[in-house]
């Protein structure tokens, strides 16, 4: 990755830093749990823009592997495991070293996976279940393959609806804190502005990875199948795996922002899986262009933003819904990419 691309990361770095000192100044740091929040969906939107601008491929499952990710941590690290006590099974889990003691909603102390085990567990499960999902689907394109990965987000959120170790409609609560190198994912407010950086970091580590991948080898072929897949299959490209490592990379970025999330808020709830979630994540990705990673990741920052505080009201969904319509309508190359265009041919026209 060239100096030069480095800089707009410096300058998204040097602006997160910015914000956090400005609310901070203006005693409005609770403005922060939000813009975290709005982070960790960003995040999702990356990976969704990576598919969808860049592979040509749309999907309406991306909730679905948020979900996926998010209750398998929330699963593993509340379920209690005293009740093995004395088993081998327990024992051998216990020199692995991948239990730890917690205490429950009620005080009580219990018995869980550490959360690192649910943190790699959830990556794993959402890489195989891209893996299981993108081998059929991976094939069809259009509207065909947005009705099978939307057909997987609802299979996935009748899941959680009908088994109640997934909480059912109450979802899961009591997810304990994850643990990152002396810090702390948690929602406490001690930890508030830890876990502002915590979340852009990973966003512009997810960026950083997203910006090497369209600007190397495996981008070009990318940018080839989008343009003419028939024509990158004839010259050799091979679409099918590239298309399939794309789709995972994307289900790895929203299952991974799902477990964060999860630990950040201490559960996870159906809405998450929720179908209108998926099109607000294709709605936002449209917004700022379908390859433009600059663009997703301002619009989702902001987007989400306004939602999670509430100024959008009981038109939280229309409004995702209208604008999805609209910019397909009238800017399909993205709105903000759209505006950018026209003022570089403003700027042009101007010169003599």
């Amino acid at each position: 990755m060239g100096a030069r691309r480095f800089l707009p990361l410096a300058v998204v770095a040097a602006a997160v830093v910015a914000l956090q000192l400005a609310v901070s100044a203006a005693g409005a740091v609770y403005y922060l749990t939000q813009v975290t929040m709005a982070a960790y969906y960003s995040l999702v939107v990356l990976g969704l823009c990576l598919l969808m601008g860049y592979a040509g491929q749309i999907s309406l499952g991306q909730a679905g592997f948020f979900a996926i990710g998010g209750y398998t941590s929330a699963v593993l690290t509340t379920l209690d495991l005293k009740g093995l006590s004395g088993t081998a099974a327990l024992a051998v889990l216990s020199r692995l070293g991948v239990l730890c003691q917690r205490q429950d909603l009620y005080g009580k102390e219990a018995l869980s996976f550490a959360p690192w085990v649910g943190l790699l567990a959830a990556l794993a499960l959402t890489c195989l279940v891209a893996l299981l999902i993108g081998l059929p689907v991976i094939r069809l394109s259009g509207h065909y393959l947005a009705m099978a990965t939307l057909s997987f987000g609802l299979i996935v959120l009748r899941v959680i609806l009908g088994t109640a170790l997934l909480g059912q409609a109450d979802g899961i609560g009591g997810v304990p804190p994850l643990p990152l190198a002396g810090l702390r994912v948690t929602g406490g407010l001690a930890w508030r502005v830890q876990n502002y950086y915590i979340a852009w970091a990973l966003v512009l580590l997810g960026l950083a990875l997203a910006l090497n991948l369209v600007h190397s080898r495996v981008g070009r072929a990318l940018r080839s199948i989008h343009g003419a897949e028939e024509a990158a299959a004839a010259m050799g490209v091979d679409t099918a795996r590239y298309k399939m490592a794309t789709f995972v990379l994307s289900a790895v970025f929203a299952g991974l922002a799902g477990v964060f999330l999860t630990h950040y808020n201490g559960g996870i709830g159906p809405s998450e899986a929720a179908s209108m979630k998926s099109v607000r994540y294709v709605a936002v990705v449209a917004v700022g262009g379908m390859d433009n990673l600059w663009g997703a990741l301002a619009a989702g920052a902001v987007l989400n933003f306004l939602s999670l505080r509430g100024y959008l009201g009981s038109f939280d969904d229309a409004f995702f819904a209208a604008i999805l319509i609209l910019v397909m309508l009238f800017f399909p190359e993205g709105l903000l990419k759209a505006r950018f265009a026209a003022r570089r041919g403003g700027r042009a026209r101007e010169r003599p």
